[in-house]
């Protein structure tokens, strides 16, 4: 009977080891798959390219306002407008119109103060320039055009335009696409300008340009 006990205990304190050591070597690989997994988790978050605002190439520096804008696409896609990581104007917001679509931003904190379109196929010149010559000092003018913004544009129109940094605006035509990001009271021509005509023989959609798209850093107004 002691001799068959001593057999016994010998095979349980066995099978305990035997059993133990298997699931220290589960336990290690799950371990060591864990520490794996979340190294590489890791390393792909470090090499994640880091977001700007707006979704601009690259960082803006102080005292500047980060912005992104696109015209629209043919008379199908609205024009997109975003300053500081805040969608200003969008088809998504339902807020852009056929015709010359227009944000106001404070130029001393990046503060959204206004959005609006006009027509200017089907509509009246004279509420826009009503308009901008509303715009107060030291305010940030965003335009983008949709679908066609210059049939109904007019002298007084394109001059009041260009007073806000604008060079392009003098030649805009039929259904050209056109971004424009300038100042009222800039005194200079503003670098933040893309115009693309409209060319039977090189438009990307039947009818109307490409898509115009810019970004960039407007300077923070300096009393």
């Amino acid at each position: 009977g002691a001799a068959k006990l001593v057999v016994v205990v010998a095979i349980f304190l066995l099978t305990f080891y035997v059993i133990s050591q298997v699931f220290e070597i589960k336990m290690e690989a799950n371990l060591g798959h864990i520490f794996a997994r979340s190294a590489l988790d890791a390393a792909a978050r470090s090499t994640k390219p880091p977001r700007y605002k707006c979704g601009i190439s690259k960082a803006c520096p102080e005292k500047h306002f980060a912005f992104k804008m696109a015209s629209g696409a043919a008379n199908v896609v609205g024009p997109k407008i975003c300053v500081e990581d805040n969608v200003l104007m969008s088809g998504v917001k339902n807020n852009v119109g056929r015709g010359i679509n227009v944000a106001l931003v404070n130029g001393k904190t990046g503060e959204p103060l206004d959005t609006k379109f006009f027509d200017m196929w089907g509509g009246d010149v004279a509420p826009f320039i009503e308009f901008l010559k509303s715009i107060q000092d030291g305010t940030i003018v965003l335009m983008g055009t949709y679908d066609d913004g210059a049939t109904k544009l007019n002298e007084e129109a394109r001059k009041l335009i260009a007073e806000l940094g604008s060079t392009s605006i003098t030649s805009l035509g039929f259904r050209d696409n056109w971004v424009f990001c300038g100042g009222k009271g800039i005194k200079t021509k503003s670098p933040f300008e893309q115009h693309i005509k409209n060319n039977k023989d090189t438009n990307k959609y039947e009818g109307w340009p490409e898509v115009v798209e810019m970004e960039g850093c407007i300077p923070q107004k300096q009393d």
